[in-house]
């Protein structure tokens, strides 16, 4: 499907903020392929397809999880989810983000929904549509993400 291949790069974003090992990032990338490829034929062109493919990608990533959050041993950090390009970042910044990446690995499952979109620059207009919830309600939802992330950020400080 084409759709699938010229927006590859959601499935990817997704995968990677919902998964540590690179196997299990490709066997959710299977999985959202393979649920994108059995709803395509009710989606009826109300909304993007870039929304539609982020809304078909989390749902499977949050369903997985969910699943997942009862096997300790398989949300481990793995240093793949911090590689950064070694020019361009001052390694200050290069700490900080790590730091982010860390405390967004605590985060829920909508939650990481939530900031994933956030950080693409998605209006809370479209993250509401993606997400399923109001839009009112995604404001409340990123007010206490940004308040939970200062915290376990602000922990992190050394």
């Amino acid at each position: 499907m084409h759709i699938i291949r010229e927006n590859q790069g959601i499935i990817y974003k997704v995968c990677n903020i919902y998964c540590d090992l690179e196997e299990d990032r490709n066997d959710l990338f299977q999985e959202i392929v393979a649920q994108l490829w059995k709803s395509y034929p009710t989606f009826r062109n109300e909304s993007k397809v870039t929304t539609w493919m982020y809304r078909v990608g989390l749902n499977t990533a949050i369903t997985t999880f969910k699943k997942s959050k009862r096997r300790p041993d398989r949300n481990q950090l793995s240093n793949e989810n911090f590689q950064l390009p070694d020019d361009g970042y001052e390694n200050e910044t290069e700490e900080q983000i790590k730091v982010l990446h860390r405390a967004v690995a605590h985060l829920t499952g909508i939650e990481k929904s939530i900031i994933l979109l956030f950080l693409e620059n998605k209006k809370y207009e479209e993250i509401a549509e993606i997400t399923g919830i109001t839009q009112n309600y995604v404001r409340v939802k990123m007010n206490r993400i940004k308040k939970k992330l200062k915290v376990l950020m602000d922990k992190e400080d050394i």
